[in-house]
């Protein structure tokens, strides 16, 4: 007997998209930018980068929310961020920043998983479309940062398991090719938009000044 095409939209596995991001804690996040700009506006710039994903996020239907925090057990979330009352919102737990991640992907939900920071300002909807548009079809995808780095992966997760982040050197050059050094050479790979993730002065006056030319596209 033949399924309908609606029933097999509700077979599907569902989508899932991590927001990967620190409590907000003075002194605590951020710490990159907050050597130069001071430690009260990296803190400004991280929560409202955070609470502006989350509510353009929360509601959509298209996928499962998901906010990923660090440090284990810190309280307040949703006073903090009131837009994540409706997320899940779960630890990452202690341990570097690739094994936290390959958590994340091996113990969520059946279902392709995309995985973001909170630091890029300018990231569309049509991003997070395109990720999981590329993961009907592809086993990962991977949205490139100009400085050698990522903003966003994803895996489709049908394949056994693996661990893509081991002896990543993260928050160097290095990262997203170290990331690809680790997966099987048979594996289909899609990438998106550049995008520039927001960890320095440099990269925080940037966006600050791209933002006087044109409205925030979010």
């Amino acid at each position: 007997m033949k399924l309908s095409k609606t029933r097999k939209r509700h077979l599907r596995p569902k989508r899932h998209l991590v927001l990967f991001t620190r409590a907000p804690r003075l002194g605590q996040v951020k710490r990159r930018l907050a050597r130069t700009i001071g430690p009260l506006l990296a803190l400004h710039f991280h929560r409202g980068t955070t609470a502006a994903l989350l509510k353009k996020l929360n509601l959509d239907p298209r996928f499962s929310l998901w906010l990923a925090v660090t440090p284990d057990g810190a309280g307040g979330i949703e006073r903090a961020w009131p837009e994540a009352t409706h997320t899940h919102v779960i630890p990452q737990r202690v341990s570097d920043l690739g094994q936290r991640m390959g958590r994340i992907f091996r113990e969520l939900p059946p279902g392709p998983v995309v995985l973001i920071g909170t630091d890029i300002p300018e990231l569309t909807i049509g991003d997070i479309q395109d990720a999981f548009r590329a993961l009907a079809d592809h086993d990962a995808v991977f949205g490139p940062s100009p400085d050698g780095g990522y903003w966003l992966v994803g895996f489709r997760r049908t394949a056994s398991p693996f661990y893509p982040f081991r002896h990543v050197r993260f928050s160097s050059s290095h990262a997203l090719a170290d990331t690809l050094a680790n997966l099987k050479p048979s594996l289909r790979i899609a990438m998106v938009a550049m995008r520039e993730d927001v960890d320095d002065e440099a990269s925080y006056r940037r966006w600050k000044n791209r933002g006087r030319k044109k409205p925030n596209v979010f």
